[in-house]
This record gives structure tokens, sequence and C-alpha cells, in this order.
């Protein structure tokens, strides 16, 4: 007997590393690399990925695998490397990179399941009274039933329940088991009808069907499939013949009509209505994009040819014509017999995105993001690996989806922070594309009117190919040598307090809001800040209203019934008559939202038609689609946002971009946060002027000699990435050093701290024996939010040109370790 043996990566997200399997006789034959497996481990039945096959295990006794999850591989050899570099290069398990592979509902981890032991059932649930939280679980149990641990964590609620479930089995009350819940998706499938017989062999038999009771509507039935040869959903025969089940077992007992299960794909675009309009042509290049798209089509031919080429980096103003680069290329690996992953970094983009898609590729694009249902990321995700999809546009999750042959990878926007992963694992979409493109032999393009200083300083160096873009289409077009960019005013609100103007919007903005309006144009007003308030002060004490989880101040929202809301962990609270302190009715609120901001633009022009679109707004789905589609369709005059409105949106209507306070984030401490203000008020800016008419813009800010807000307001990246670079040259920051930011944290906050500097000391002596002359460490120190969600924070930032390898070795238990982090917060 041929014994088989594999590695298999198991999905316990905290065990690193691979285990050795052997393959049971029955299994043999079916088992290849990339396949869900069941497996025994420990005490616990678990799933795990086949990563390799081996002659020889590591181990004297192997144990076999159970059986197969899915039929196919749920990633390719090419995934499963990518994810072994993930996992060595972000100092993550590779079971939590695994599972960010897999759709949500396939991927399961084992849980426990608790259960009220019957002889418990008789005692009184009274007893361990000491422990309120003990009376709530043994009460929860008894009322619901056996619940397994993520079930009842969503009736303990930031609530730590598991050392008291430990105590009641010791004391007899509860017994508990390992269970491996089964997958939460499944393939969908709905009853169909067909006609089997003639259509004449069904007409002769119209008078025989059945007893005068049911005749009219089972002889409406069939007249209705005669009509319709194909497969029909049987929910719509009902509706239209008032038919029953019943009605069509009949007819198929008399051999007129099939009966069958099929199956039927979940796919969140085949509603979407620009699915049927005609399907769209290239575009006339302009000089300039002809350019960049002759270095990409070489790409593709030096590719074809077995030569390894570079990543793209495209910087390109706002409206210069770069998505119509991502088409072009994406019909090239399409044409190739490839396909391509297009990458927005926020669901907001992706309705606009997946438009021009389709009506470029109809019926070839696949939508990804975390609003869909599993069922739709399932089917989606299944699509993508037999081969059924040549595009899968999404943020960056999209960039894990299993196709066959990927060629293409489009990162558009590529200096957005959202596509920092900021949970573990952590990740960067940016350069884990990179990687992946040179793994799969593919195209890397990104894109980008502002590419952090990070891929503009690699570009310099020549590891990515710099290709830049630096006037608009439209005015490329029409002949015009400048730009096209919106000219920029920057507004000093100092002098607006000095000249009596109290209001959140200074007099030039107010009067360009007005003209704008009078001309039937449309206006963009941003405000990186939600809410109506940004924290609730008594003027008597001085106390602050904050939450009692993460001790940061409380957001007023006049639209929520609670009133007061931690933007950190979701905590509400009303808003109180007195100070809570000192009982004084002095309680006033203080700064600006996006909602204040919305108020004050209804209550100056009542006539003015206003749409809000930040997270409060954007939390159900195809809430991005319905917001953008009326604001384009000029069913609104003011659109009111966050940063989400900041993101590559084209909208050609709009003349008027307003930035109510260009300052926000500016004087964090964080030296990354003068960028992302950079990037932030650059991209809003582009927002105007896209259409026919000439754009204007405010900046409105109490610090107009800021270089990043002068910088942005002359559209003038080459300035700003000098002055940024030297200036993080001189403090040692990226990319001059490399970062690997070290968390902790515990709900007691002097455990955190003592855990902090034992292992900040212990840092300082590595760095000392391994005589790391270049590397430093800055802390430990409570981090800039020292809680959230009730646990208390500390961090160690190591810094050098190689930290990674010197903690690699020693990562400790109950730590988060970040490599290139893009906050410090």
């Amino acid at each position: 007997m041929t014994l088989n043996y594999v590695q298999v990566a198991v999905n316990v997200p905290t065990r690193s590393g691979v285990f050795d399997y052997s393959v049971p006789d029955e299994l043999v034959g079916q088992v290849g690399i990339g396949h869900l497996v069941i497996i025994p481990f420990g005490k616990q039945v678990i799933q795990g990925v086949v990563v390799r096959i081996i002659d020889q295990p590591s181990i004297r006794e192997t144990r076999d695998l159970i059986e197969l999850a899915d039929e196919k591989p749920v990633m390719s050899s090419t995934q499963i490397a990518l994810a072994e570099w993930m996992a060595e290069s972000t100092l993550s398990p590779l079971a939590s990179i695994i599972d960010v592979f897999l759709p949500s509902g396939l991927s399961q981890h084992a849980d426990v399941l608790y259960e009220l032991r019957e002889d418990a059932l008789g005692k009184n649930h009274d007893r361990p009274a000491s422990s309120p939280v003990a009376t709530r679980l043994l009460n929860l149990l008894h009322n619901r039933g056996s619940l397994r641990g993520r079930q009842i964590d969503r009736h303990f609620n930031k609530v730590q329940w598991r050392n008291t479930a430990k105590i009641l089995i010791g004391q007899g009350w509860l017994t508990s088991k390992s269970v491996l819940p089964p997958p939460r998706v499944h393939p969908k499938s709905i009853r169909t009808a067909q006609l089997a017989a003639s259509p004449d062999q069904a007409l002769s038999a119209m008078s025989s069907l059945s007893q005068k009771s049911t005749l009219a509507r089972r002889q409406k039935a069939l007249k209705l499939l005669i009509q319709k040869p194909e497969e029909i959903n049987v929910s719509w025969v009902y509706a239209e013949s008032g038919c029953t089940l019943a009605d069509l077992q009949a007819l198929e007992e008399q051999e007129l009509i099939t009966l069958r299960e099929t199956e039927v794909w979940r796919d969140p675009l085949e509603s979407a209505a620009y699915a049927e309009q005609p399907v769209s042509q290239p575009i006339i290049l302009t000089e300039e994009q002809k350019s960049v798209w002759e270095n990409i089509q070489n790409g593709f031919q030096q590719l074809a040819a077995g030569e390894k080429i570079k990543p793209y980096l495209v910087e390109g103003i706002t409206g210069s014509g770069k998505t119509e680069l991502y088409l072009l290329a994406t019909h090239e690996a399409i044409r190739r017999g490839r396909q391509a992953i297009i990458l927005v970094p926020e669901i907001s983009l992706t309705p606009q995105t997946v438009k021009r898609f389709l009506l470029r590729f109809p019926g070839q694009v696949g939508l990804v993001h975390s609003r869909l249902s599993d069922g739709e990321r399932y089917d989606t995700w299944r699509r993508a690996r037999n081969g059924a999809l040549n595009v899968i546009i999404g943020p960056r999750s999209a960039l894990f989806t299993p196709l066959p042959d990927p060629g293409l990878i489009v990162l558009d926007e590529c200096h957005d922070p959202a596509y920092d992963q900021s949970d573990p694992p952590f990740y960067h979409a940016a350069a884990t594309a990179q990687y992946y493109s040179q793994l799969a032999g593919a195209i890397c393009v990104m894109g980008s009117a502002t590419p952090t200083i990070q891929q503009r300083f690699e570009a310099s160096r020549g590891s990515i190919v710099g290709l830049k873009l630096t006037r608009r289409i439209n005015k490329a077009k029409a002949g015009d040598h400048g730009s096209g960019l919106p000219k920029v005013e920057v507004l000093d609100m100092r002098e607006e307090l000095k000249a009596g103007n109290r209001s959140i919007f200074s007099r030039a903005l107010h009067g360009q809001l007005e003209a704008t309006l009078a001309n039937h144009e449309q206006a963009i007003l941003f405000i990186n800040r939600r809410g109506s308030a940004t924290y609730i002060f008594c003027r008597e004490c001085g106390n602050i209203l904050k939450c009692p989880r993460c001790d940061s101040p409380l957001t007023l929202h006049l639209t929520d019934r609670e009133g007061l809301i931690c933007h950190h962990c979701g905590y509400k609270r009303k808003l109180p008559d007195v100070c809570p302190v000192c009982r004084s009715k002095s309680i006033r609120a203080y700064g600006l939202g996006s909602e204040r901001v919305e108020h004050e633009v209804q209550s100056l022009f009542p006539k003015a038609r206003t749409l809000r679109w930040d997270w409060e707004t954007t939390r159900q789905k195809d809430s991005h689609e319905t917001i953008l589609v009326h604001f384009s369709s000029h069913r609104a005059d003011v659109l009111v946002g966050t940063q989400m409105i900041a993101k590559g949106l084209d909208l050609p209507l709009v003349t008027l971009v307003g930035v109510v306070l260009a300052d926000v984030g500016l004087n964090l401490p964080d030296p990354f946060a003068t960028e992302r203000v950079f990037q932030v008020l650059t991209h809003v800016a582009g927002r105007a002027g896209r259409g026919s008419q000439e754009g204007r813009v405010i900046f409105q800010t109490y610090q107009p000699e800021h270089y990043a807000i002068q910088a942005a307001s002359r559209h003038d990246l080459s300035s700003f990435y000098e002055r940024e670079l030297t200036e993080r040259e001189k403090l040692g920051y990226p990319p001059f050093a490399q970062l690997v930011r070290c968390e902790f944290r515990h709900f007691d906050p002097v455990k955190a701290e003592k855990e902090a500097r034992e292992f900040g000391a212990r840092l300082t002596k590595l760095i000392i024996e391994q005589n790391r002359l270049e590397t430093s460490t800055i802390g430990p120190v409570p981090c800039f939010h020292a809680k959230l969600n009730g646990l208390y924070r500390w961090q160690i930032v190591l810094r050098g040109p190689d930290p990674v390898s010197l903690i690699k070795n020693h990562l400790r238990d109950g730590w988060r370790f970040e490599v290139d982090p893009i906050s410090l917060l």
C-alpha cells in the first residue's frame, strides 16, 4: 500500500506553521494542493488547507485526514505561495492569512458547545448568585438550549463570560465539547418547470387535465409553459396562473411537464440597470494616455516573451483618464486568455467602477465586497474559481479571489489608507498585489493623483516604473494646454472671526454656494468628521462627556435617537440635561461634523436639495449606489460628506467644492498625518470642474500657512513630496527606515503597562546583544487612543533597516505586530 502524506495549514488563527497528515485510502487521488479538508487536531475537529504533498512526514505517527470539505481546491498553488510570503513578511500566523482567502461562511473555526447538565435542570438557578454573569449564562442556556461559544458572544456583548463558564463546568452545572460548525453557505437551488411534451400534445391534453375545480388553473399553467419553452421558476408560474405545486406535480405525472431543482447564481449585478445598456467602446486617447498605454502594452509583450517586469505607477492628476487605461489593460489581459482584478479602496467607488467595466465587458464582471450577502460572495467566488468571470472588482479582499490565471492587477487610488488591513492579520493590499503579480506573471498597475511618499520614492529608485498624466482629458481634447485643474482659494478663518462672521461658512464660500445654486449647478461640501458636534463640554467645571469603554469624547448626532455616540466602539447614550460631575445645566456642544454642515445648508438655503454621504447614511446595502445615482442625475444640489466623497468619483456637474475645515487631522501626533491631509485635500479638490464648466475650490482653514495646505491648493505634489521627504529623513521615518509597531492590550491598566515595559526591556537587550546600531525603539508608551473597548493599549515602535529580522523569533503571546504601519496612533 502506498502512503500519501500532506502538509496542512490548520484553520486555527493563533497557530503558526503547518502539520503533517496521512491521506486515507478512500481519499487517495482526490486530495491535492489547495484542498480544504476536515482534520483531527488535538481533541478538536477542524478545517485546514493542504499546502503541499510530501514524501515523508516529519513525525513518526501521523493522523489521517477525515474528509474533503470541498471537491475542488479552494486555493491555487500561486495563492498558497502568496499566503506563505504574507505570513512571513507580516509576522502573522499562516492560518490567519489563509483565512482571508476563503469566502465568509465556507471557512469555519472550531467552537465549543455549552450545554446545561440534565441533573442541573432541577437545581435552584439562583444558587450562583454571587456572579451575575453566571446567573445570566445559566438562564440563557436554560431558555435557549445548547449554544456554541460564538452564539453566546452575541448575548454577552463585551462581557468576559468564558472564565465563568469554566467555573460552572467545574461545579457541575455545565458540560462543554469541541465542535466544528458546518459551513453557513451552500449553492442555491430553485424549483423549475418546463414543457416536456410537444406543444400539440399539450394542447390536445387540455380538456382532460383534471376535475372541474382545478381544470382552469392547470390549463392556464400549461398554456404558460407552452408559450415559454425554457425552464421557468415555479414561483413565477404560481403567480401568473394561480396554480399550486400539487397542480404542477399532477401535470408532471401526465408527462406533460418536467419539474427539477436547478442551481442559480446569486449575482449582485444581475439587477443592475446599467447591465442592459449598449456595450461602450474605447475612447480616443490623449497623447499622454497613448504614451502610458504603450508602456503597459509593452509589459504584456515582455511577459508573453517570458521576461519579468516591474509594477507600474501611474501618477495622474484627477480627471486625467486613468480608468480608461485600466479598461484597455483589462481588455488586453482578456484577449490573451487571462483575467483581471480591479481593486478600489472603498465600497463607495465600486458602483461607478462596476458600471464602466460592465459597459465594456458585459457578463464578465464579478463584484466582491463586505456589504454583499454570504451567498452572493460565495457564488461570485465559485464562478471566479470555475473561470466563468474575467473581471473581479472590489476593495482589498477582492485580491484573494481564486481566478485561474490572473494577468492584470489594478490598484486604483493606490495611496488610499483603506488598502491597509487595520486589524489582524495585518497586510497592505498594494504591497501584496505587487508580490502577487510577480508570482502570477501578471501586470500590476497602480494609479493615483497622490501616490504615497513610499511609492513615489520607490519609483524614483527604479523598483517601480513611474508614468505620468499631467492634464485632464476634457481640457487636453479641447486643445487647452493647461492642466485643467480647478483654482483653489485658501481662506483664513481667523480673519472671518475678526470680521464678525461666526458662521461655519466664510463669506466667500457662502457667496459661491449661492451663485452655484442660482446657476443650477452642483456643489460638494467636505468635512472629515461625522456627527453634529465633536464633543460635549460643561462650561462650569470643564468636564467632557466621554465613552466609559474608550475614554474618548462622545460625538453628538442629532439624527440618532440616543444622541451621543462613540465612534470607536459604538457606545450610545442620551444627551444629559445636567453635567454628571457638577450638576450644572451649562452643557454645550462644540465642534463640527457632517450632520451640522448639512443642517446649516438647509437653514441658509431652504430650497436647496441636499444629500449627506457618510458612515451613518451608508450602512445599508446599496446605499452608496443610491446616493451616487441621486446626485449624478441632479436630484440633489449639494452633497455633504466625509472622506468617502474624496475618492475618485467622477461627477461632471460639480463646479464648486468647499472644504469646511481643512485642518482636520493636521496636528495629530503621527508622522504620516500631514501626508494623509494633503492627499485628502488634493483629491476632494479634484471633484470640481470635471465636466465642461470650470471648477472652483475653497479651503477654509485656521492654518493657511501650513505647507500641506499650500501645496494642495496649488495641486503641487512635487514640492510636497520633497518637503515631506526631507522631514522624514531628519526624523528617521519611512522610506529611510522600516517600522514595526508592537501593541499590547489588556483590561487591567497595571498589567498592560507592566507587560509593555518588560517587553520593551527585552527588545532593548536584543538590540544591544545583536549590535544593531541603526535600530532603536520608541516607547513603551500608551497609544494615542489609550483605551478602546475597555482595553488599555500600550505600544512600542521598532525602527531600523530590518526590524522584522530582529523580532520574528521573539514574538510574544497577546501582542499585535504590525509591519510597515500607516499610522502610529
